[in-house]
């Protein structure tokens, strides 16, 4: 081999060391503004990078886990609540129009709650409340009143099945 194709081939070799030492300068600026852009600076290495990331990603699953029970909890208060309403509005005498006789039954997920009645007459009102457990009251129920309890205890499985 001559002199001039030694030289050729050492320019070459050269020309793709300084190729390859230009791609690293690149990545390793690249790589650089990645990990300025999630957090680390000039005075923490990767390591304490990550460390800290991990201590954050640590504490968001604890709090996901409280948050949970936390939900759980506000579920079960809701089951409980009278959330569940139907109100049934009716003539209670023949004499009388305009259905301002009304029964509206309130109940919970489980049927527990109460059945209140307003009987509108010409001269009078009255007003019954009876409890109502696991849907059904003790106390004998009016049609109106088992036809606003069925709407409650519908709305109930309704919800329940959404």
């Amino acid at each position: 081999m001559d002199s001039s194709t030694l030289a050729l081939v050492a320019g070459v070799v050269a020309v793709v060391a300084l190729l390859v030492a230009l791609v690293a300068v690149l990545r390793a600026g690249a790589i650089h503004r990645q990990l300025l852009a999630l957090g680390a600076d000039g005075d923490h290495d990767v390591v304490s990078l990550l460390a800290r990331e991990h201590d954050r990603v640590s504490r968001l699953g604890s709090d996901l886990t409280a948050l949970s029970t936390r939900i759980d909890s506000l579920d079960g208060q809701a089951a409980a609540g009278l959330r569940h309403v139907a109100v049934v509005r009716y003539d209670a005498f023949g004499d009388m129009g305009g259905r301002l006789s009304f029964s509206a039954a309130l109940v919970d997920d489980t049927g527990d709650g109460l059945v209140l009645s307003s009987i509108h007459a010409r001269g009078e009102s009255r007003t019954y409340a009876k409890g109502v457990v696991g849907g059904v009251s003790e106390i004998t129920l009016s049609p109106e009143e088992r036809q606003a309890l069925t709407a409650a205890r519908d709305s109930s499985k309704d919800r329940t099945h959404e």
